[in-house]
């Protein structure tokens, strides 16, 4: 069974937990609407790099 030798000091665990957080995701504005997204996501009104890629018509629903 793995047992350490010492205890680990708060330091090395703080230096060991450094690259857990988590960071904000990058967000772009759509060159038509204006619209905030996050990068290389279609944003909510269906524009990909000021393209228009999914149809706002509902189709075959039924």
């Amino acid at each position: 069974m793995a047992v350490q030798k010492s205890r680990k000091t708060p330091s090395r665990r703080g230096m060991r937990r450094s690259h857990d957080g988590l960071s904000k995701p990058t967000l772009s504005t759509d060159p038509v609407s204006g619209e905030l997204h996050r990068r290389h996501h279609i944003s909510q009104d269906g524009y990909y790099k000021g393209k228009k890629v999914i149809d706002d018509s509902d189709s075959d629903d039924s």
